[in-house]
């Protein structure tokens, strides 16, 4: 299975996984699409802004093929639960 194939399949999951099994998804796609975080941490205020992007800022580091694979694993692990 490639990136591309498993973001498609996590999106048309028929259950919503949990805000913590959301956030893995996200930080490890914004990882293998954009890179290290780039933009500041959002206000205090923001709290769903700053779990996405405390979320993503846990990737930093990992390659864009490191953060697909992860992505490609992380949507394996929770494919039973929610496909």
């Amino acid at each position: 299975m490639d990136f591309h194939t498993a973001t498609e399949k996590a999106k048309a999951f028929t259950k919503r996984p949990t805000d913590e099994e959301f956030l893995e998804f996200y930080g490890l796609y914004k990882q293998a699409t954009v890179g290290d975080v780039n933009v500041e941490r959002p206000g205090a205020l923001d709290l769903k802004g700053k779990a996405k992007w405390d979320s993503w800022n846990k990737h930093k580091g990992l390659s864009k093929a490191e953060a697909e694979k992860a992505y490609i694993a992380t949507y394996e692990k929770y494919a039973p639960k929610y496909a």
